[in-house]
C-alpha cells in the first residue's frame, strides 16, 4: 500500500510543479493549439501537457516500482513510440495515416511480442477460449480503438483527463483488491499524473494534454483493460472474480467508446471518412443545449461513474443480459442531448422568435 500511495503522490507533484515551466516554454516558442471551426476554444493555449503526464508517470514508476514490477520492455517501447508520435503531432503535425501506422506498430509489440492479449471472451456469443491467431488481432484492435477513443473525446476542458482519472483509478483499485499490486501501482501512477494535470486543464484551461497526452493515456488504459479482462476470470482470495469482465470493461470505458462508435457510424452513414473531424461528439451537443465546459465535463464524469456502478452491481448476472442493459442505457443517454436540442431548444427558440415578431408588430401598430 505504501508504494502505490507514494507512486500516486510522486506522479501528482511532478505534474503539479512541472506544468508551469512547460507553459512558459510553450509560450516563448509559440507552441499553441491551432484554432479551427470545429474547436470550442478561441484563445491561444499550449498543448504540451502530455509531456508532463508521460514524464511523471515514467519517473514515479522508476522510483517506487519495486522488485515485483513486471518486465514490460515491449510495452514500454510501444508507449514511447506513441508518446513521441503524439508529441511530433502537437508541434509540427503528423498525418492521420502516420499516426495509425505508429499505433499498429505499438499494438503489435504489445500483443504479438509482449504477449499481452485477450484469451477468453467469457461466454459472449457463446465464445470462451480464443485461439492465439484470433486473439492477437482482436487484442490489437482493442488497443487501437481505446487509444483513439481518448484522442477523440479530448474536446472540452477537463473532459479526457477527468475520464482518464476515473477509469485508471477504477482499474487501480480493483487490481489492488485482487492482489495484483504491480498493476495497481502502474495504474495509480497514471491516475496521479492525470490528477495533477487536471489542476491546469479545468475551464478555463491553461494547457491542453495534446496528442502526446491523449495517446499516452488511451494506450495505457487499453493495456489496463486487457489485463482487467484477463484477471477477471481468474479465482482470487476475495470475492471479485468477474465472469462478465468484457462487458464490465465496456461499462468502465462507456463514454469514450460510445462517443467514438457513434460519430464513426454517423460519418459513414453521411458518406464521409470516419476520421473526418466534426462537431457531432456528445460534448458538442451538450454545449449546444447550453452547458458550460465544466458542466459538460462533470455531466459525463457522473455518467461514466453511473455505468461503472450499475455494471458492478449487476456483475453476477448473465453476460448477455448485462451487455444489453449497458448498451440500452448508452443509446438512451447518448441520444438525450440530441433530443433535447432538436425537440426542446429548437421549440423554445421558435416560440421566442414568434413572441419577438408579435412584439414588433404591436410596436409598429402603436407607432402608426
Amino acid at each position: 500500500m505504501l508504494n502505490t500511495t507514494l507512486i500516486f503522490i510522486t506522479a501528482f507533484f511532478i505534474v503539479l510543479f512541472g506544468i508551469p515551466s512547460i507553459i512558459t516554454i510553450a509560450k516563448l516558442k509559440g507552441l499553441y493549439d491551432s484554432h479551427s471551426d470545429r474547436k470550442l476554444h478561441t484563445s491561444k493555449i499550449p498543448r504540451l501537457g502530455g509531456l508532463a503526464i508521460f514524464a511523471s508517470f515514467a519517473i514515479s514508476i522508476c522510483i517506487w516500482g519495486g522488485a515485483d514490477m513486471p518486465r514490460l520492455q515491449y510495452l514500454s517501447a510501444g508507449l514511447i513510440i506513441l508518446f513521441f508520435s503524439g508529441l511530433k503531432d502537437d508541434i509540427i503535425m503528423l498525418s492521420p495515416v502516420n499516426k495509425l501506422v505508429m499505433q499498429i506498430f505499438s499494438a503489435t509489440l504489445v500483443c504479438a511480442v509482449e504477449g499481452l492479449r485477450i484469451t477468453n471472451f467469457q461466454g459472449i456469443f457463446g465464445i470462451y477460449d480464443v485461439p492465439v491467431l484470433v486473439s492477437i488481432p482482436i487484442s490489437m484492435f482493442t488497443l487501437i480503438v481505446i487509444t483513439n477513443a481518448f484522442n477523440l473525446i479530448d474536446g472540452v476542458d477537463g473532459l479526457a483527463g477527468g475520464l482518464g482519472f476515473i477509469i485508471s483509478l477504477s482499474y487501480s483499485i480493483w487490481f489492488y483488491l485482487i492482489g495484483e499490486y504491480a498493476w495497481a501501482s502502474i495504474s495509480f501512477a497514471l491516475a496521479g499524473s492525470i490528477f495533477g494535470f487536471l489542476f491546469y486543464n479545468f475551464a478555463p484551461a491553461k494547457i491542453f494534454m495534446g496528442d502526446a497526452g491523449s495517446l499516452t493515456i488511451g494506450f495505457l488504459i487499453s493495456v489496463f483493460t486487457i489485463k482487467f479482462i484477463e484477471f477477471g476470470n481468474v479465482p482470487h482470495s476475495v470475492d471479485l472474480t468477474l465472469n462478465t469482465a468484457p462487458v464490465l470493461a465496456i461499462a468502465v470505458l462507456i463514454v469514450p467508446l460510445y462517443d467514438t462508435l457513434r460519430v464513426f457510424i454517423i460519418r459513414i452513414l453521411n458518406k464521409q471518412s470516419p476520421f473526418k473531424a466534426d462537431r457531432n461528439h456528445i460534448h458538442h451537443w451538450l454545449i449546444k443545449i447550453g452547458l458550460s465546459h465544466a458542466q459538460v465535463s462533470f455531466t459525463l464524469y457522473a455518467t461514466n461513474v453511473l455505468f461503472i456502478t450499475v455494471a458492478f452491481i449487476l456483475r453476477k448476472n448473465d453476460i448477455l443480459l448485462l451487455g444489453s442493459v449497458i448498451v440500452g442505457m448508452a443509446i438512451i443517454l447518448g441520444q438525450l442531448p440530441v433530443y433535447i436540442y432538436r425537440h426542446i431548444i429548437t421549440d423554445i427558440d421558435a416560440d421566442a422568435n414568434e413572441i419577438e415578431q408579435e412584439i414588433e408588430e404591436l410596436l409598429g401598430k402603436q407607432n402608426k
